[in-house]
């Protein structure tokens, strides 16, 4: 199978009533997309929360609080594009959150949102092509943060 230059080789096959994708990411991480979420992790173990918020707020990085309020209050300049990820683990588990930071555009076609577990993206600097923005650790220290992120009412 030839991996695209958008980072996947992908097959479908209709399994149960859903749709089910298997990808496999330029690193060779393979991740199957099932009814729009990835149900596993993408290196097969718990992430981090600790890192995952150093991940989030760096501007380098995750860089997620240029888009996104969230309760990181000594933290300035949340942005007001994306939603507020304020109790975002009561409104989605990891399967939807991963598939949202690995490729947000499966989701949502015309989202602003990057894909952050994909290359191929437009208008890089030629030293980021063919790179991801985030590692597969990363992503999974990501989604161990937010779902850390629940209602305290």
């Amino acid at each position: 199978m030839k991996l695209t230059k958008l980072t996947f080789a992908v097959t479908a096959a209709v399994v149960a009533g859903g749709v089910t994708f298997a990808a496999q990411a330029v690193d060779g991480v393979t991740f199957k997309i099932v009814d729009g979420t990835i149900p596993e992790s993408l290196t097969g173990k718990s992430g981090d929360p600790v890192n995952g918020k150093k991940v989030v707020v760096g501007r380098k990085k995750g860089n997620c609080l240029a888009c996104h309020i969230m309760p990181i209050p000594e933290e300035q300049f949340h942005g007001l594009t994306g939603p507020d990820l304020h109790g975002v683990a009561d409104r989605m588990d990891e399967a939807e959150l991963r598939m949202r930071i690995v490729d947000p555009k499966v989701v949502s076609f015309d989202t602003m949102m990057p894909s952050f577990y994909r290359t191929g993206q437009h208008r890089v600097l030629e030293k980021f092509q063919g790179k991801t923005i985030l590692s597969a650790q990363e992503v999974e220290d990501v989604i161990a943060y937010l779902m850390t992120l629940k209602d305290e009412s």
